[in-house]
């Protein structure tokens, strides 16, 4: 006989048991909700493309993370490692049937071999949404209040959206001279969070070749601190004069009072002048995330806008701006807060064999309830009714709705409240329904 292959999962993926998955697919269908209030629809993109299509497209890191190969007719091809890239091919290639403005949502799986940490794998689920053909700053106004009302219904009350103008970041960089080292600059500007004030000039001056002066009065704007408006007002002068940065400002102070006219509560937007976020195709408006209780997470929900990429496919001009969603970074987090039910089951009502005989019984109630709306697991064995409830309590169900012999000539049945011991009542089958509405209501 020969040796058993070990059972284990690869380095940097992950298996889903039911209760993690249920979570998941909660927040995929919440964000879902979100999306559709707004107008987006979904489309969905083949998990590889051509290299040529992504790559170059994130960065230099990007590229090295790719998941690239041969494929069985020798094309040269990768995995997606985000949903953005495929987007504006697909944008490219249809435009012509999609109609613009184009407004997408996309939820699926991409891939990026890097280095693995808390909530962050290298096989990951994004849930993205975009607005495809409109420079309108309107649209960057309303991705905000996507991401904050997706926050929302998720069942967070304390988070922050940090958010930025790459305008803003490359007026000051035309001033300092710097813009032939754009790309150098802001990749160490997003690293600022990590790494402190000095390492980024460290790196600024010895990779990118800034002078420290440059370096300190690039980092003295972006360090700018105070309330959203405020620091729009400092940055009126510190870019005076220069018109790509100051049209930054005007965008920026247009979205903060615009999304307080909204009603937005102000303590969840900042304005934070040190993201650059590092994919190297955003032009404006950049997001990120954090949630209050734990900011060591990373965001959880970022994006940007992008006025070029889709440049790369097609000489007509599709700008485009959105955001993505980091689904299992965020699930990472919900289960350390403890917003993750421990319940293995979609199923609220479990119905145990008492009988053997009244098998199709216990089938006809079980189909009675379904159509009423309810989810319900019949157990499929007659085992004694111990072993079946310690069943019901290791996956999580709610009720347990018993019948015997005697329950079944009185036409009623046992309704136990799984989740308060000693809750049980005697309830004839005709207000069954309604009796178990009350429970799961309470």
């Amino acid at each position: 006989m020969s040796d058993l292959i070990e059972p284990r999962t690869l380095k940097g993926f992950r298996d889903y048991l039911p209760a993690a998955m249920m979570a998941r697919e909660k927040l995929i269908e919440t964000a879902k909700s979100v999306y559709r209030s707004y107008g987006f629809g979904p489309i969905d993109t083949p998990a590889l493309e051509y290299a040529e299509i992504l790559t170059g497209k994130g960065g230099e890191e990007s590229d090295k993370q790719l998941y690239r190969f041969r494929d069985h007719g020798d094309r040269d091809v990768a995995m997606r490692f985000d949903l953005t890239v495929p987007l504006a091919r697909f944008a490219a290639q249809y435009a012509n049937q999609l109609g613009l403005p184009f407004k997408r949502y996309h939820i699926g799986t991409v891939w990026r071999g890097e280095n693995t940490q808390a909530g962050r794998y290298r096989e990951f689920m994004q849930c993205d949404f975009d607005t495809i053909g409109t420079e309108s700053n309107a649209a960057d106004i309303e991705t905000l209040l996507v991401i904050h009302d997706l926050m929302v219904k998720i069942g967070f009350e304390r988070f922050t959206i940090r958010v930025n103008n790459r305008l803003v970041l490359n007026g000051l960089l035309q001033q300092q001279s710097l813009s032939d080292k754009s790309v150098g600059v802001l990749r160490a500007i997003d690293k600022l969070p990590k790494i402190g004030r000095e390492e980024v000039i460290k790196e600024m001056t010895e990779k990118v070749g800034a002078s420290r002066e440059q370096a300190e009065r690039v980092l003295d704007l972006v360090q700018l601190t105070g309330e959203p408006l405020d620091m729009l007002k400092s940055l009126d002068g510190m870019l005076a004069g220069n018109e790509t940065g100051l049209l930054g400002v005007a965008k920026l102070r247009e979205l903060f009072e615009s999304c307080l006219r909204a009603g937005l509560p102000p303590e969840r937007m900042k304005l934070d002048l040190s993201i650059a976020r590092g994919l190297d195709y955003y032009t404006g408006t950049i997001y990120e995330t954090f949630l209050g209780d734990k900011p060591e997470i990373g965001s959880v929900c970022s994006g940007g806008r992008y006025d070029n990429l889709a440049g790369l496919f097609t000489k007509e001009k599709l700008p485009g701006i959105g955001a993505s969603l980091r689904l299992d970074r965020l699930l990472a987090a919900m289960e350390l807060l403890g917003m993750v039910e421990s319940s293995s089951t979609p199923a609220e009502v479990f119905v145990p064999q008492f009988d053997a005989p009244r098998l199709a019984d216990y089938l006809r109630i079980s189909r009675v309830l379904r159509e009423a709306g309810f989810r319900v697991e019949v157990f499929p064995e007659a085992k004694g009714l111990g072993k079946q409830f310690k069943y019901a309590d290791k996956k999580g169900h709610k009720i347990a709705v018993i019948a015997g012999e005697n329950e079944f000539q009185a036409g009623v049945w046992q309704v136990k409240n799984l989740r308060v011991q000693g809750d049980q009542a005697t309830v004839p089958e005709a207000q069954l329904i309604d009796h178990l509405k009350g429970l799961l209501r309470s």
